[in-house]
């Protein structure tokens, strides 16, 4: 399938074209899901994620957001579990 824009340049790409226009990229060279991906900025095999968090954070370990919701958040089911259970004992 010929993409609209070529993956290799960022051409756009005529519909049905066998190659991009621009730099000749084609199905056997780029298109394909063998292509050649060093163009789109994922990192090697070689990336240290440990070295990018010090990087990034600076030594400070990220943050947990809503850690306190869930924990209400569960209190409160167990308490509504608990309620309706004491209820279906009543009747």
């Amino acid at each position: 399938m010929t993409p609209e824009i070529c993956p290799v340049c960022g051409e756009v790409v005529p519909e049905k074209a066998k190659a991009c226009p621009e730099c000749g990229a084609c199905e056997e060279t780029g298109w394909s899901d063998e292509g050649c991906a060093d163009f789109l900025g994922i990192p090697s095999e070689e990336f240290d994620y440990e070295e990018y968090v010090k990087r990034e954070f600076e030594g400070e370990k990220p943050k947990r957001k809503f850690g306190a919701i869930w924990v209400i958040t569960a209190i409160g089911l167990l308490i509504l579990f608990a309620w309706m259970l004491v209820g279906r004992g009543a009747r």
